[in-house]
This record gives structure tokens, C-alpha cells and sequence, in this order.
């Protein structure tokens, strides 16, 4: 019966995609400004509406709600079709709600407890990264991808995804010995995707400056020339910066919430733009500078770290993971649509198999192993961390801003679909059952 529902809700979007073609010229009739609000209207009621429906057809199935939404999104790709002729709005819609996403995810993890895992952390999400990264990069040219799609691709799905990863690690009990992992793996998802923002922005710009990027030696020439390692020192340094400055304004409204809660006052409802503007107003500051805003967001959300024990922060928080499973997490997934179409996805399918694949248990494993060589992890710990690789949220922001840098560059934005796809079907499945393999769960 669930498979049914499943079933008819993606007959209902193929239903719905094939009468757009009639639907939206009329709404385009209608002219200036009531034809953009029309259309609009008419994506935000697809996205919620759709959002909605994935989450709840999920329920007792193997697909995880994020998977339905991204398969939705792209079976809509011609209802979807004003936000292909807007790419300006749907980045800056992405990059908006990534923000808000990594801010959470910096939430989720106890300040203290991340620093007693403070360096395992920063070299699966640092150095793993770069490992992720140049194996993959070699892997796809292997597989027969241009340099350039191959350099850009393998930036993006260096990070791992918080919004998919949370919900599988909360499942499990995992052994107190063994916890810090969980930690590890939050920690290092948040991390890597301000990494992975500022990579594909690095990869980004060898392009635009002509870099030949048709073997490892010319793409780690570049990639680690003296201007280049500028550029990423300065989107660290400053994206660090702006994010203490969020930090700072985190700590002064933890004071006021406190305050207001010892009072016995009833919790304002309007408290809750202060913790949607916070990471905005970090990630603006970071540009401004010239910094990572991605980062600077994980940092303002990691160090002003929402205190969850606290009674005063419990509907402050439970609004804002509402409005991310709600709103947030299917927007973004659902966005691929317009860029992906079916027909796209079918023609890339095997290649798209097998760069997953690859990605899983070739690239991941090398990674964790190398990066964590120099620390105390146990080899039961690493084992598990190589079957963490969930990849969602940020890669699907960075593919939607590079593919409309690179328009040219048609195999971007539907591997990075499968890779999603695939990751996110085949990983939270194998996870539990792995840890249990392993033994460190309860």
C-alpha cells in the first residue's frame, strides 16, 4: 500500500508536468508583474505542496523523504521550467536556505564535545576532503569525463550532508565508547561543506582563468599555485572572522532568551527571526570580506551552539528543525527539476551507477583511512565512518550555482543527481546495519 502511494504521487507529478505546457503560457499572458507573481506562486505551491506529499508517501519505506523529493523535482522539470530562466533567483534561493541548514548543523553539536574530537574532525573534513577530492577527480577521468566536469564535479560532492545525516545517526544507539563517532560524522559533515563550498569555488575560478585541467599534475599546479592558496586562506580566514561576529550575536541572544524565560514570561513568537537572520547576516558579512559564508554560518551555529538542554531555547528550536524538514531540505532538493529532466537522468543512468559506486567504497574509504592515519580512531570507528558519505543538501546548492556558471557542461547537474540519489537510498540503509556488524551499537 505504500508503494502504491508512491506510486501515484509521482503519476500525479508526470500528470501535472504534462499539462504545464498549457498551464504556464496563460500565465504568462497575463504580463509585467502578475505573470512573475503567477509563476512564482505556482513554484513555491509545487515545491511545498510535493515536499509535503514525498515526507509523508516515505513513511514505511525504503526511500528516505529527500530522495522522493529530488526524483519529484526532476519528474516536474518542465512544470519548473520559470526557475530554469531565473537561475539568479533559484542560487540565491539555495544559498539562502543552505545557509540557515549549516547554521542548524553547527546547532546540533554540543561546543564542548566537539572539542575533544576537535582534530580527528578537522582532518577527515580538511584533508579528507582533499583526499575525497583528488580521488575522485582521478576516478572520473578514468571513467571518461572531461577535466573540467571532472575537477567540478569532484568538488562538489566532497561534502557530506548534515540534513540527511542527522536523521540516520539519531536512529541508532550507539555505545558511549563509541558516540564520539556520531559526533565525528555531524561535525565533519558540517565542516566539509563550507570546505567543499570553498574548493568548487577554487576549481571555479582555474576555469575562468583558463587552467588546463586535463590531468592531476595541471589541476594540483592550479589548484596549489601561490595565488590560489591565497584565495583559500582568505575565504578561511575571513569566513572564520564573520563567523565569530555571528557567534557574538548568538551569545547576546542566548542572554536575552534566558533572561526573558528566568522572568516566567511567555516566549515571543517573533524570537524566531533572530535565529533565521543570524546565519543570513553572517553569510552576508563573509561576502562582504571576501570570506566563505558557508563556513561562517557552520562557525556562528557551532559556537553559539543553542544550548538544547536549556527549557528556554526547546520551541525555538523545534520551530526552526520545523521549518528546515518543511520547507528548507525539499526546496533544495526539488530544484535539481530544473535543471535535470527525466530523459536527462536515463541517458546518464549507468554512468551515473558507477560514479557512485566509486565514490562510496573507493573514494570514501581512501579518505577516511589516509586522513585519519595520525590520530588515536579506532579501526572499528573508521570502518564506520566509510560507510557515512550521505551527500544532499550543498552538493545540490554548489551544482545549481556552478551549472549556471557552466551552462556548457550538460553531465554536471545529472551526476550529481545520481550521486545524491544513490547516496542517499544506499547509505542510511547500510548504516545501521553496518554499526550493528561492527558492534558498537547498544
Amino acid at each position: 500500500m505504500n508503494y502504491l502511494k508512491v506510486g501515484l504521487l509521482f503519476g500525479l507529478a508526470w500528470l501535472l508536468n504534462a499539462l504545464a505546457p498549457h498551464l504556464l503560457p496563460r500565465m504568462a499572458e497575463l504580463g509585467g508583474v502578475e505573470s512573475a507573481i503567477a509563476a512564482t506562486l505556482w513554484c513555491v505551491s509545487l515545491f511545498l505542496g510535493f515536499g509535503w506529499a514525498c515526507s509523508k508517501v516515505a513513511e514505511g519505506t525504503i526511500f528516505p523523504n529527500f530522495t522522493l523529493q529530488l526524483l519529484v523535482g526532476i519528474v516536474l522539470h518542465d512544470a519548473l521550467a520559470p526557475l530554469s530562466v531565473q537561475l539568479t533567483l533559484a542560487v540565491v534561493v539555495c544559498t539562502l536556505l543552505a545557509a540557515i541548514i549549516l547554521k542548524s548543523g553547527g546547532d546540533e553539536i554540543d561546543r564542548h564535545a566537539f572539542l575533544k574530537i576537535a582534530y580527528p574532525t578537522v582532518m577527515i573534513a580538511v584533508a579528507g576532503y582533499l583526499i575525497t577530492f583528488l580521488v575522485t577527480y582521478v576516478l572520473l577521468l578514468w571513467l571518461g569525463l572531461d577535466g573540467k566536469t571532472a575537477a567540478l564535479l569532484a568538488a562538489i560532492l566532497g561534502s557530506t550532508d548534515p540534513a540527511a545525516l542527522i536523521p540516520t545517526l539519531k536512529q541508532l544507539v550507539i555505545k558511549p565508547e563509541y558516540r564520539r563517532v556520531s559526533d565525528m560524522a555531524v561535525a565533519e559533515s558540517a565542516l566539509n561543506d563550507a570546505v567543499g563550498a570553498i574548493f568548487t569555488s577554487a576549481v571555479a575560478a582555474l576555469i575562468l582563468g583558463g587552467a588546463k585541467l586535463e590531468g592531476l599534475s595541471g589541476l594540483t599546479s592550479g589548484l596549489f599555485s601561490a595565488g590560489n592558496l591565497l584565495l583559500l586562506g582568505q575565504q578561511f580566514f575571513f569566513g572564520t572572522l564573520a563567523g565569530l561576529v555571528g557567534w557574538g550575536c548568538m551569545v547576546l541572544f542566548e542572554r536575552y532568551k534566558r533572561a526573558h524565560y528566568d522572568s516566567g514570561a511567555a516566549e515571543p513568537v517573533y524570537d524566531f527571526a533572530i535565529a533565521l537572520g543570524v546565519p543570513l547576516l553572517t553569510f552576508l558579512l563573509a561576502q562582504l570580506m571576501h570570506g566563505n559564508g558557508f563556513l561562517a554560518a557552520f562557525i556562528a551555529g557551532l559556537l553559539g551552539n543553542l544550548n538544547r538542554g536549556s527549557q528556554a531555547f526547546h520551541a525555538l528550536i523545534h520551530s526552526m528543525e520545523t521549518k528546515i524538514e518543511s520547507v528548507a531540505k525539499p526546496t533544495i532538493f526539488m530544484m535539481v527539476g530544473p535543471f535535470v529532466a527525466v530523459q536527462d537522468l536515463g541517458q546518464t543512468a549507468l554512468l551515473g551507477l558507477l560514479v557512485s559506486l566509486l565514490f562510496m567504497f573507493v573514494a570514501r574509504p581512501v579518505a577516511v583511512f589516509l586522513s585519519l592515519l595520525p590520530s588515536t580512531i579506532s579501526l572499528k570507528e573508521k570502518l564506520f565512518l566509510c560507510a557515512v558519505r550521505e551527500t544532499g543538501v550543498i552538493p545540490v546548492v554548489l551544482a545549481v550555482m556552478t551549472a549556471a556558471q557552466f551552462p556548457e557542461l550538460h553531465l554536471l547537474m545529472p551526476l550529481t543527481a545520481w550521486v545524491v540519489i544513490w547516496t542517499l537510498t544506499l547509505l542510511p540503509a547500510i548504516t545501521p546495519w553496518w554499526a550493528a556488524k561492527l558492534k558498537i551499537l547498544n
